[in-house]
C-alpha cells in the first residue's frame, strides 16, 4: 500500500488545538452531570446564531436532521413540492422524501456547480412548498435571483449551508439569507464537531417554537407531547467542541481561501484543467477544491496520483437523479446533461486549513506529470 504523502483531509492538527479547551469543557459538563441540552448547548446556539447573523441557532443531531426539522416546521409534507439541485449530497433529498414530499430538481451551472437559477422559475408549480438551494463545496449559490423567484411565488427557501460555514453571499452569511438555513457539523466540515451535530438557524420565532419540539419529541415541556416529534438534539459534548472550535472558524476558512489561491495560480495554465469559480459578491471558503478534467480519464489519473501518494476524492460521482434511491422519480440519463457531464470530470484536490504550500505544490507537480504536461 502506497503510504499518502498528501491526504486528503488531515483532522489532527485540528484537534490538537483544540484539545485543551475541549477537555476543560468536557470536564465541567461531567461535573455537572448535565449531558442533554445542557449549557454548552444553549452557549453555541446563541453564539452560532450571531455569528450567521441570524436572530435563532437550534442545535440538531446532524445536517439531515436540520433539513428535516426545517422541512416539517414549515408543514412542508405529502402533495408538496420541493425544488432543489440534482448535483447535492444524498442528504438534501433524503430530507424531502422522509416529510413525504416530491423533490423536483434541477441541472447545475457549470462554473460553481450550484443551481442553475435560470431554470429555476419553470419548475415551479402549485404544488412547490420550498426550494432548496445548496451552497455547494462551500460557494453560495445565487441567492438573489432564487429569494426573487420565491417572493413572486411565495415559497419558502431553506438554505443547505452544510458545506459553507462562515461563506458570504453579498456580505451576508450563508444560511442567514433565506427562512431557514441548516448546518452540518460532521467532523470533516469547516466547523466540525467530535462525531455527528447539526443546527437550524432561522430569524423566524414560528420556525423556532415548532423545531424545539420537533428535536424534543414533540415536547414544548416534559411529559408533554403537542406534535409527533424526534430525538435529535444537538449533544452537550458535542456543542463543547463546536463552542471551542467556532472561534477559530474565520481564521482556517482564511487558510483555506489562500490554499485555494495557491492551487489556482499553479492550475491556471494547465491545459484542461478548470479551477473552482467564484463569482463576484461572493466568498467562498472551500470546504472541497473541486477541478475539472476535461480531456483526460479521470479515474486513471486518480490511480496515478494514489500510486504517488496524493489522496483524493469524487464530490459527487453520481448526480442524485441516477442513483437507485431516487429512480422512482422518473429522471433519466440525459435530464440534466450539465451535471451529469460535470460527475465524470470533476475531481477533489487536498484540501484543509493546514495544508502546507510544500503539500500543494508536491500535488499539482504530480497531477502534471500524471497529465502529461
Amino acid at each position: 500500500m502506497t503510504t499518502s504523502k498528501v491526504p486528503f483531509v488531515d483532522l489532527g492538527p485540528q484537534t490538537q488545538a483544540v484539545r485543551n479547551e475541549v477537555v476543560q469543557r468536557w470536564s465541567k459538563i461531567m461535573d455537572g452531570n448535565s449531558f442533554i441540552l445542557g449549557a454548552e448547548v444553549k452557549e453555541f446556539e446563541e453564539r452560532f446564531a450571531k455569528y450567521c447573523g441570524a436572530r435563532y441557532a437550534l442545535g440538531v443531531a446532524n445536517g439531515t436532521d436540520a433539513l428535516i426539522l426545517a422541512l416539517r416546521s414549515l408543514n412542508v409534507g405529502p402533495g408538496d413540492e420541493v425544488i432543489a439541485p440534482t448535483n447535492t449530497f444524498v442528504a438534501t433529498l433524503e430530507a424531502i422524501a422522509h416529510v413525504g414530499a416530491t423533490p423536483v430538481l434541477v441541472d447545475i451551472s457549470p462554473g460553481t456547480y450550484n443551481i442553475n437559477v435560470n431554470q429555476l422559475e419553470k419548475f415551479v408549480t402549485p404544488m412547490t412548498k420550498a426550494i432548496i438551494p445548496v451552497h455547494l463545496y462551500g460557494c453560495p449559490a445565487d441567492m438573489a435571483p432564487i429569494l426573487e423567484v420565491a417572493e413572486r411565488h411565495g415559497i419558502a427557501v431553506i438554505e443547505d449551508a452544510a458545506q459553507a460555514h462562515g461563506a458570504t453571499y453579498q456580505g451576508r452569511k450563508a444560511g442567514s439569507m433565506g427562512s431557514i438555513g441548516c448546518f452540518s457539523f460532521y467532523p470533516a466540515k469547516n466547523l466540525g464537531a467530535f462525531g455527528d451535530g447539526g443546527a437550524i438557524v432561522t430569524d423566524r420565532e414560528d420556525v423556532v417554537l415548532q423545531v424545539r419540539m420537533l428535536r424534543d419529541h414533540g415536547s414544548p415541556s416534559k411529559y408533554e407531547h403537542d406534535v409527533v416529534g424526534y430525538n435529535s438534539r444537538l449533544d452537550t459534548i458535542q456543542a463543547a467542541v463546536l463552542n471551542a472550535k467556532l472561534g477559530r472558524l474565520d481564521e482556517c476558512n482564511k487558510m483555506r481561501q489562500r490554499n485555494a489561491q495557491i492551487y489556482d495560480d499553479m492550475l491556471a495554465e494547465v491545459p484542461g484543467v478548470v479551477t473552482p469559480k467564484v463569482p463576484e459578491g461572493t466568498s467562498h471558503v472551500f470546504h472541497l477544491y473541486v477541478i475539472r478534467l476535461l480531456s483526460e480519464d479521470r479515474e486513471q489519473i486518480r490511480q496515478r496520483l494514489q500510486e504517488r501518494g496524493v489522496q483524493t476524492g469524487i464530490h459527487y460521482p453520481m448526480p442524485v437523479h441516477l442513483t437507485k434511491a431516487f429512480r422512482h422519480l422518473g429522471y433519466r440519463e440525459g435530464s440534466f446533461p450539465v451535471a451529469e457531464e460535470v460527475a465524470h470530470q470533476i475531481l477533489s484536490l487536498p484540501m484543509y486549513p493546514e495544508l502546507q504550500p510544500a503539500q500543494i505544490y508536491y500535488v499539482v507537480q504530480q497531477l502534471k506529470e500524471c497529465l502529461g504536461t
